[in-house]
Protein backbone atom coordinates (compact mmCIF):
# COMPACT_ATOMS: atom_id res chain seq x y z
CA UNK A 1 0.00 0.00 0.00
CA UNK A 2 1.15 3.59 -1.32
CA UNK A 3 1.12 6.21 1.46
CA UNK A 4 2.24 10.24 0.63
CA UNK A 5 1.93 12.55 2.97
CA UNK A 6 1.99 15.77 0.71
CA UNK A 7 2.87 18.29 3.59
CA UNK A 8 4.46 17.11 6.76
CA UNK A 9 6.71 19.59 8.10
CA UNK A 10 4.29 21.90 9.85
CA UNK A 11 3.01 18.37 12.39
CA UNK A 12 6.57 16.78 12.47
CA UNK A 13 9.52 19.21 11.45
CA UNK A 14 11.67 16.46 13.23
CA UNK A 15 10.88 16.20 16.80
CA UNK A 16 7.76 13.09 16.23
CA UNK A 17 8.18 10.02 14.29
CA UNK A 18 6.53 9.04 11.14
CA UNK A 19 7.77 5.30 12.29
CA UNK A 20 3.68 3.93 13.62
CA UNK A 21 2.77 5.61 9.74
CA UNK A 22 5.54 3.79 7.99
CA UNK A 23 3.91 0.55 9.57
CA UNK A 24 0.93 0.41 7.81
CA UNK A 25 2.53 1.10 4.24
CA UNK A 26 5.21 2.31 1.75
CA UNK A 27 5.21 5.81 2.90
CA UNK A 28 6.26 8.77 0.67
CA UNK A 29 6.90 12.24 2.89
CA UNK A 30 7.33 15.32 1.94
CA UNK A 31 8.18 18.82 3.89
CA UNK A 32 5.76 20.54 1.37
CA UNK A 33 4.29 20.44 -2.22
CA UNK A 34 3.38 23.04 -4.55
CA UNK A 35 0.35 23.03 -6.43
CA UNK A 36 2.00 22.06 -9.31
CA UNK A 37 3.42 18.99 -8.00
CA UNK A 38 0.15 17.41 -6.48
CA UNK A 39 -0.65 15.24 -8.72
CA UNK A 40 2.65 13.89 -9.84
CA UNK A 41 3.56 13.46 -5.59
CA UNK A 42 -0.10 11.46 -5.32
CA UNK A 43 0.56 9.29 -8.45
CA UNK A 44 -0.89 5.61 -7.89
CA UNK A 45 -1.07 6.12 -3.74
CA UNK A 46 -4.24 4.87 -2.34
CA UNK A 47 -3.90 6.75 1.01
CA UNK A 48 -3.11 10.62 0.85
CA UNK A 49 -2.08 12.57 3.70
CA UNK A 50 -2.30 16.38 3.70
CA UNK A 51 -2.53 19.58 5.84
CA UNK A 52 -3.02 22.32 3.20
CA UNK A 53 -2.35 21.23 0.10
CA UNK A 54 -5.91 21.07 -1.91
CA UNK A 55 -7.62 17.76 -2.72
CA UNK A 56 -9.65 19.41 -5.34
CA UNK A 57 -11.89 17.36 -8.37
CA UNK A 58 -9.29 17.71 -10.50
CA UNK A 59 -6.62 16.00 -8.48
CA UNK A 60 -9.04 13.25 -8.00
CA UNK A 61 -9.76 12.49 -11.54
CA UNK A 62 -5.91 12.54 -12.02
CA UNK A 63 -5.40 10.13 -9.10
CA UNK A 64 -8.16 7.76 -9.73
CA UNK A 65 -6.28 5.22 -7.39
CA UNK A 66 -6.64 7.51 -4.25
CA UNK A 67 -9.32 5.86 -1.60
CA UNK A 68 -8.35 7.83 1.20
CA UNK A 69 -7.39 11.12 2.60
CA UNK A 70 -7.06 12.26 5.72
CA UNK A 71 -6.09 15.60 6.96
CA UNK A 72 -4.13 16.79 9.25
CA UNK A 73 -6.02 19.23 10.84
CA UNK A 74 -9.08 19.83 12.24
CA UNK A 75 -10.16 22.12 8.97
CA UNK A 76 -11.05 20.44 6.16
CA UNK A 77 -11.64 23.45 3.72
CA UNK A 78 -9.06 22.46 1.43
CA UNK A 79 -10.95 19.04 0.12
CA UNK A 80 -13.89 19.02 -2.24
CA UNK A 81 -16.20 16.92 -0.46
CA UNK A 82 -18.66 16.74 -3.17
CA UNK A 83 -16.28 15.38 -5.20
CA UNK A 84 -14.85 13.11 -2.66
CA UNK A 85 -17.91 11.73 -2.29
CA UNK A 86 -18.30 11.10 -6.04
CA UNK A 87 -14.98 9.73 -6.34
CA UNK A 88 -15.91 7.30 -3.13
CA UNK A 89 -12.75 8.63 -1.53
CA UNK A 90 -12.65 8.68 2.40
CA UNK A 91 -11.73 12.04 3.91
CA UNK A 92 -11.42 11.94 7.63
CA UNK A 93 -9.85 14.85 9.87
CA UNK A 94 -8.45 15.18 13.51
CA UNK A 95 -10.95 17.20 15.88
CA UNK A 96 -10.28 18.04 19.44
CA UNK A 97 -6.41 17.57 19.74
CA UNK A 98 -5.26 21.10 20.58
CA UNK A 99 -8.20 22.06 22.64
CA UNK A 100 -5.71 22.38 25.73
CA UNK A 101 -3.18 24.51 23.62
CA UNK A 102 -5.34 26.61 21.96
CA UNK A 103 -6.58 27.89 25.45
CA UNK A 104 -3.26 28.29 26.80
CA UNK A 105 -2.29 30.46 23.54
CA UNK A 106 -5.33 32.65 24.83
CA UNK A 107 -3.87 33.50 28.08
CA UNK A 108 -0.68 33.58 26.86
CA UNK A 109 -1.69 36.30 24.57
CA UNK A 110 -3.58 38.03 27.38
CA UNK A 111 -0.91 38.16 29.82
CA UNK A 112 1.33 39.54 27.84
CA UNK A 113 -0.97 42.66 27.31
CA UNK A 114 -2.03 43.64 30.38
CA UNK A 115 1.35 42.58 31.74
CA UNK A 116 3.44 44.09 29.02
CA UNK A 117 5.80 41.15 29.74
CA UNK A 118 7.55 41.80 26.08
CA UNK A 119 7.93 45.37 26.23
CA UNK A 120 9.57 45.43 30.00
CA UNK A 121 11.93 42.35 28.93
CA UNK A 122 13.27 44.25 25.84
CA UNK A 123 13.64 47.56 28.20
CA UNK A 124 15.26 45.22 30.73
CA UNK A 125 17.54 43.85 27.89
CA UNK A 126 18.09 47.80 26.51
CA UNK A 127 19.94 48.56 29.84
CA UNK A 128 16.55 50.69 31.80
CA UNK A 129 17.02 48.68 35.04
CA UNK A 130 20.77 48.20 35.19
CA UNK A 131 20.48 52.16 35.13
CA UNK A 132 17.61 52.33 36.98
CA UNK A 133 17.53 54.32 39.80
CA UNK A 134 14.77 52.19 42.11
CA UNK A 135 14.40 48.37 42.55
CA UNK A 136 11.35 48.52 40.08
CA UNK A 137 10.24 50.91 37.14
CA UNK A 138 6.91 50.25 34.76
CA UNK A 139 6.81 52.14 31.68
CA UNK A 140 2.91 51.29 31.15
CA UNK A 141 -0.15 50.59 33.02
CA UNK A 142 -0.70 47.05 34.52
CA UNK A 143 -3.94 45.08 34.82
CA UNK A 144 -5.44 42.53 36.75
CA UNK A 145 -7.55 39.84 35.13
CA UNK A 146 -9.71 39.80 38.23
CA UNK A 147 -13.06 41.40 37.92
CA UNK A 148 -12.81 41.66 34.37
CA UNK A 149 -15.34 40.49 32.21
CA UNK A 150 -14.23 37.95 29.76
CA UNK A 151 -16.65 37.61 26.35
CA UNK A 152 -16.29 34.34 24.37
CA UNK A 153 -17.53 33.90 20.96
CA UNK A 154 -18.04 30.03 20.48
CA UNK A 155 -18.33 28.06 23.18
CA UNK A 156 -17.39 24.21 22.02
CA UNK A 157 -14.66 22.52 23.63
CA UNK A 158 -11.59 24.98 23.13
CA UNK A 159 -14.36 27.81 24.57
CA UNK A 160 -15.21 26.11 27.36
CA UNK A 161 -11.41 25.43 27.73
CA UNK A 162 -11.01 29.00 28.15
CA UNK A 163 -13.98 29.88 30.58
CA UNK A 164 -12.83 27.64 33.10
CA UNK A 165 -9.31 29.33 32.81
CA UNK A 166 -10.62 32.88 32.84
CA UNK A 167 -12.95 31.75 35.73
CA UNK A 168 -9.89 30.85 37.35
CA UNK A 169 -8.69 34.10 37.35
CA UNK A 170 -11.88 35.44 39.01
CA UNK A 171 -12.91 36.97 35.63
CA UNK A 172 -16.85 37.06 34.76
CA UNK A 173 -17.33 34.88 31.67
CA UNK A 174 -20.10 35.94 29.08
CA UNK A 175 -20.33 33.67 26.09
CA UNK A 176 -22.37 33.60 22.30
CA UNK A 177 -23.23 30.19 20.52
CA UNK A 178 -24.77 29.62 17.66
CA UNK A 179 -27.30 27.30 19.73
CA UNK A 180 -28.70 27.17 23.53
CA UNK A 181 -26.33 25.48 25.42
CA UNK A 182 -27.88 23.74 28.87
CA UNK A 183 -26.03 22.06 31.35
CA UNK A 184 -23.32 25.05 31.80
CA UNK A 185 -22.13 26.03 34.60
CA UNK A 186 -24.56 28.95 36.63
CA UNK A 187 -20.67 30.93 36.33
CA UNK A 188 -21.15 31.30 32.57
CA UNK A 189 -23.90 33.43 31.24
CA UNK A 190 -24.85 32.74 27.18
CA UNK A 191 -26.18 36.24 25.86
CA UNK A 192 -26.57 37.72 22.42
CA UNK A 193 -23.35 39.31 20.58
CA UNK A 194 -23.99 42.88 20.70
CA UNK A 195 -24.33 42.32 24.41
CA UNK A 196 -21.50 40.49 24.98
CA UNK A 197 -18.85 43.18 22.52
CA UNK A 198 -20.80 45.91 24.91
CA UNK A 199 -19.99 43.98 28.02
CA UNK A 200 -16.68 42.57 27.78
CA UNK A 201 -13.47 43.59 28.93
CA UNK A 202 -11.58 41.17 26.61
CA UNK A 203 -13.33 39.38 23.60
CA UNK A 204 -12.03 36.19 22.62
CA UNK A 205 -12.79 34.39 19.15
CA UNK A 206 -13.19 30.61 19.84
CA UNK A 207 -15.82 30.11 16.85
CA UNK A 208 -15.51 27.77 13.51
CA UNK A 209 -15.01 29.98 10.32
CA UNK A 210 -18.78 29.94 8.66
CA UNK A 211 -20.35 31.86 5.45
CA UNK A 212 -22.28 33.28 7.77
CA UNK A 213 -19.74 35.05 9.85
CA UNK A 214 -16.90 36.08 7.65
CA UNK A 215 -15.39 38.93 8.87
CA UNK A 216 -18.09 39.30 11.22
CA UNK A 217 -15.83 41.65 13.66
CA UNK A 218 -15.61 44.61 11.70
CA UNK A 219 -16.39 47.83 11.94
CA UNK A 220 -19.64 47.67 13.29
CA UNK A 221 -18.93 45.39 15.83
CA UNK A 222 -15.89 47.03 16.87
CA UNK A 223 -17.69 50.24 17.72
CA UNK A 224 -20.04 48.43 19.96
CA UNK A 225 -17.00 47.27 22.00
CA UNK A 226 -15.91 49.03 25.31
CA UNK A 227 -12.71 51.60 24.60
CA UNK A 228 -9.86 49.82 26.06
CA UNK A 229 -10.85 46.51 25.62
CA UNK A 230 -9.02 43.63 24.46
CA UNK A 231 -9.67 41.26 21.29
CA UNK A 232 -7.42 38.08 20.87
CA UNK A 233 -7.94 35.64 18.08
CA UNK A 234 -7.18 32.33 17.91
CA UNK A 235 -9.95 31.26 15.99
CA UNK A 236 -9.58 32.18 12.40
CA UNK A 237 -8.36 34.97 10.84
CA UNK A 238 -11.18 36.02 8.01
CA UNK A 239 -13.29 36.16 11.39
CA UNK A 240 -12.11 39.95 11.32
CA UNK A 241 -12.31 42.72 9.11
CA UNK A 242 -8.58 43.27 9.48
CA UNK A 243 -8.75 46.85 8.10
CA UNK A 244 -10.98 48.00 10.41
CA UNK A 245 -9.22 46.04 13.40
CA UNK A 246 -6.35 48.18 11.84
CA UNK A 247 -7.68 51.02 12.51
CA UNK A 248 -9.62 50.65 15.38
CA UNK A 249 -5.93 49.93 17.60
CA UNK A 250 -4.93 52.84 15.92
CA UNK A 251 -7.12 55.37 16.76
CA UNK A 252 -7.32 54.24 20.45
CA UNK A 253 -10.64 52.86 20.45
CA UNK A 254 -9.55 49.02 21.31
CA UNK A 255 -6.41 48.77 23.71
CA UNK A 256 -4.29 45.96 22.25
CA UNK A 257 -5.11 42.98 20.11
CA UNK A 258 -3.44 39.71 20.39
CA UNK A 259 -4.13 37.55 17.24
CA UNK A 260 -2.40 33.88 16.66
CA UNK A 261 -4.33 33.76 12.83
CA UNK A 262 -4.71 36.31 9.78
CA UNK A 263 -6.68 36.25 6.75
CA UNK A 264 -3.48 35.19 4.56
CA UNK A 265 -0.80 33.37 5.67
CA UNK A 266 2.32 34.23 6.03
CA UNK A 267 0.71 37.94 5.35
CA UNK A 268 1.68 40.27 2.84
CA UNK A 269 4.71 42.68 3.62
CA UNK A 270 2.23 45.82 3.77
CA UNK A 271 -0.73 43.66 5.81
CA UNK A 272 -2.45 46.62 7.85
CA UNK A 273 -1.97 44.46 10.98
CA UNK A 274 1.59 44.34 11.03
CA UNK A 275 2.52 48.05 11.78
CA UNK A 276 -1.01 48.77 13.65
CA UNK A 277 -0.46 50.05 17.49
CA UNK A 278 -0.53 47.06 20.32
CA UNK A 279 -0.83 44.62 18.19
CA UNK A 280 0.67 41.42 19.07
CA UNK A 281 0.62 38.35 16.41
CA UNK A 282 1.99 34.78 16.93
CA UNK A 283 2.31 32.66 13.69
CA UNK A 284 -0.53 30.52 13.57
CA UNK A 285 1.53 28.03 16.38
CA UNK A 286 -1.17 27.40 18.76
CA UNK A 287 -1.94 24.14 17.79
CA UNK A 288 1.92 23.69 17.59
CA UNK A 289 2.57 22.33 21.57
CA UNK A 290 4.77 19.22 21.02
CA UNK A 291 1.90 17.59 23.31
CA UNK A 292 -1.00 18.23 20.77
CA UNK A 293 1.03 17.72 17.64
CA UNK A 294 1.94 13.88 19.31
CA UNK A 295 -1.79 13.61 19.76
CA UNK A 296 -3.01 14.69 16.14
CA UNK A 297 0.00 12.17 14.82
CA UNK A 298 -1.44 9.49 16.54
CA UNK A 299 -5.52 10.69 16.25
CA UNK A 300 -4.01 10.40 11.87
CA UNK A 301 -2.79 6.87 12.30
CA UNK A 302 -5.73 5.40 14.28
CA UNK A 303 -8.04 7.07 11.52
CA UNK A 304 -5.95 5.58 9.10
CA UNK A 305 -6.46 2.35 10.95
CA UNK A 306 -9.76 1.95 11.52
CA UNK A 307 -10.49 2.71 7.43
CA UNK A 308 -8.22 -0.30 6.80
CA UNK A 309 -10.15 -1.90 8.94
CA UNK A 310 -13.62 -0.62 7.28
CA UNK A 311 -14.57 1.26 10.17
CA UNK A 312 -15.35 4.61 10.50
CA UNK A 313 -13.50 6.97 12.53
CA UNK A 314 -13.60 10.69 12.24
CA UNK A 315 -15.35 10.77 8.26
CA UNK A 316 -16.38 13.79 7.52
CA UNK A 317 -17.92 13.16 3.57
Amino acid sequence: MKIVVLDGYTLNPGDLSWDALKAIGDCEIYDRTPASLTVERIGDAEIVLTNKVVIDDAVLKACPAMKYVGVLATGYNVIDLEATRKAGVVVTNIPAYSTDSVAQMVFAHLLNIVNQVQFHSEAVHGGEWVNSADFSFFRTPLFELSGKTLGIIGFGKIGQKVAEIGHAFGMKILFQNRSILKDISEDFKQCELDELLKESDVVSLNCPLTEANYEFIGQEKLALMKKGAVLINTGRGPLINEQDLADALNEGHLAAAGLDVLSDEPPAADHPLLTAQNCYLTPHIAWATIEARQRLMDIAVNNLQAFLNRESLNVIN
